[in-house]
């Protein structure tokens, strides 16, 4: 045991200044609790247990619970505390989709399988980016010296309809912010009525930067074109719920305000969202195709 204590502490500290000098994301590992959000029900048998920075969405199936993504490594004992406030246990989740394999979403995945037994879903082509490019997943951002990736059980490929308990999920793969990003639509019910949700899985243009295509070999941008059609793919798709990937996506903190203030009103559930989202994204991502 070394016990020269001073030493040990200022070889700690200068690593986590390492870990958070410019990062704008260090405060998420620091002060983890600033940014829960109380659970709520978004209809029927569909709940957020998401934070302020990551949605997770949870799915009461009749035989089990699902859950879809699970925040950052460091966001688990939020998600874990949602889960029990929402009126459910954590234990319960039977199966976990990752709706693609990015750090700041497969956080618990690792936690639920190895306390829970919970069951790994990912898209085919993000399992294989974990198994042979792990760094693809940004895992070196995780805030935690012993992240490793989790093991997947089930790999999900195009048009994939999958049973879970009362509940069928239809997939898309609609690559673009990564190859194997998952587009899903599945319904849920209150009891009286029964709504068509839509979730796709990942909006952001990070991974569509010219240097990072270009590193990872696709120099003449061919993913930026790729992800465009999978919009196309899925635009005209019916949808009565969106939900988001992170709260910005679909406005969720915002509905859920306004559910809170008029009580009786349910923003969430809206026919054009899905399609108005897939058009507001084509639309920017138009523009970057046009400015390279």
């Amino acid at each position: 045991m070394n016990l020269d204590f001073e030493t040990n502490y200022n070889i700690y500290m200068e690593h986590q200044r390492k870990l958070t000098e410019g990062n704008p994301y260090a405060d998420f590992a620091i002060h983890p609790g600033k940014y829960y959000e109380h659970p709520f029900r978004i209809f029927g048998n569909l709940w957020y247990v998401g934070n302020k920075t990551v949605c997770c969405h949870l799915l009461d199936t009749g035989d089990g619970l699902l859950l879809f993504d699970s925040a950052a490594y460091e966001q688990a004992p939020l998600l874990i505390q949602a889960i029990w406030e929402a009126g459910f246990n954590p234990a319960d989740v039977r199966w976990m989709i990752h709706a693609h394999a990015h750090v700041d979403h497969i956080g618990g995945a690792m936690l639920f399988s190895d306390m829970f037994g919970t069951k790994q879903y990912l898209g085919a082509p993000d399992a294989k980016m974990m198994r042979e490019h792990p760094g693809k997943t940004f895992i070196y951002d995780s805030h935690f010296d012993f992240t490793q990736p989790y093991h997947v059980d089930v790999e999900i490929n195009d048009g994939d309809a999958l049973t879970f308990g009362n509940t069928t999920i239809h997939f898309v793969l609609v690559p673009g912010h990564t190859e194997g990003c998952l587009c899903s639509f599945f319904d849920v019910t209150d009891g009286t009525q029964t709504k068509r949700v839509g979730y796709f899985g990942g909006y952001g243009f990070i991974t569509l930067d010219k240097d990072y295509l270009t590193y990872c070999g696709d120099s003449e941008l061919k993913m930026r074109q790729t992800f465009m059609s999978s919009l196309k793919k899925v635009r005209n798709e019916p949808v009565d719920i969106l939900i988001g990937n992170h709260p910005i996506d679909n406005d969720t903190l915002g509905k859920h305000a306004y559910m809170q203030e008029h009580p009786g009103e349910n923003p969430f559930i809206d026919s054009t969202a899905f399609q108005r989202k897939m058009d507001d994204v084509a639309k920017r991502l138009q523009k970057l195709l046009d400015e390279n």
